[in-house]
């Protein structure tokens, strides 16, 4: 698989500086922990996905392998690695107790029946959430207000970007061989960021707010409450354009078209956020956990 450069040493949690965070500065933003801790226990859910997408592509040995060697341990990593942090600056709230929570709500979401209708379909909507992942990274790691939590979430960044070429690599394979249309892809894009992070987040954001105030009810006014909390900040750091020119690559248009899209997407996905509340919003995540604002890259 040429396009998967053999990487001999992948970035390590023991590389990450835990010492050096600067908890005062963490923790001066209350919700911070909603953004930390809820992104830790999507990523470190990655098994429920992984063993998902090796079913669906059995036979298809290349991507099996990767889904199982890399993509799954990389993920895993990611969760151990914000877990860590999340333990760090707040060592009063009871992470796995909150990640039981989490995972007895998220669980029946993945299953194998809510993947695509054909394999280069559901490739092409892989590539819509890892646009939400990087792109919820590169805001994560610009709206930080600690520095240790900017470096990690630009090793993930990294690591979330390249996973999503490799799932385009994928999805030009399988899109030749199964003849998928424009049209066909189109529908699975725009349908899949409209889905974007509905349960995740808001599993996370209740499991969260459940540990830290037991003796209050979880409500629809406390989860919106929650999500405007971080309108402004999205608005202000989220990677729009980068983002657009992401969601465009699998329709595989010519570099003209494409470019004169990608504007048009980025600003009307701008004037989107602005009228909505950020978290849940299209990294991916685009799309991101807590919305995946203006911010030209």
């Amino acid at each position: 698989m040429g396009i998967e450069v053999d990487r001999a040493r992948h970035w390590t949690i023991a590389e990450i500086p835990y010492h050096a965070i600067d908890r005062e500065r963490a923790r001066a933003d209350p919700y911070l922990l909603y953004v930390v801790a809820g992104a830790s226990f999507i990523e470190i859910t990655s098994d429920l996905y992984t063993r998902n997408l090796v079913e669906y592509f059995a036979g298809d040995r290349p991507l099996e392998r990767w889904l199982a060697e890399r993509w799954d341990q990389e993920e895993k990593q990611h969760g151990e690695s914000l877990k860590r942090y999340v333990e760090t600056v707040w060592p009063e709230f009871d992470w796995e107790r909150a990640y039981r929570g989490f995972y007895a709500d998220y669980a029946p979401y993945c299953e194998v029946g809510q993947l695509g209708p054909t394999r280069a379909l559901e490739l092409a909507s892989r590539c819509v959430v890892e646009t939400g992942t990087s792109t919820f990274y590169t805001a994560l790691s610009r709206m930080s207000p600690e520095p240790v939590l900017r470096q990690l979430a630009e090793r993930i960044k990294s690591d979330e970007r390249r996973h999503y070429n490799l799932f385009l690599h994928h999805y030009g394979r399988w899109a030749t061989r199964e003849g998928t249309g424009r049209l066909a892809v189109l529908g699975t894009l725009a349908a899949r960021v409209g889905e974007l992070d509905q349960e995740d987040i808001y599993c996370a954001v209740k499991n969260v707010f459940q540990v830290l105030h037991p003796d209050l009810p979880f409500t629809a006014a406390v989860y919106r409450e929650i999500n405007r909390r971080y309108a402004g900040i999205i608005r202000a750091h989220y990677p729009y354009r980068t983002a657009a020119r992401m969601l465009l690559r699998p329709l595989r248009l010519s570099p003209m078209l494409q470019s004169v899209l990608s504007p048009l997407l980025a600003f009307g996905g701008w004037l989107f956020v602005v009228g909505e509340p950020a978290v849940g919003l299209v990294k991916e995540r685009a799309a991101g956990l807590y919305g995946r604002g203006l911010h030209a890259s």
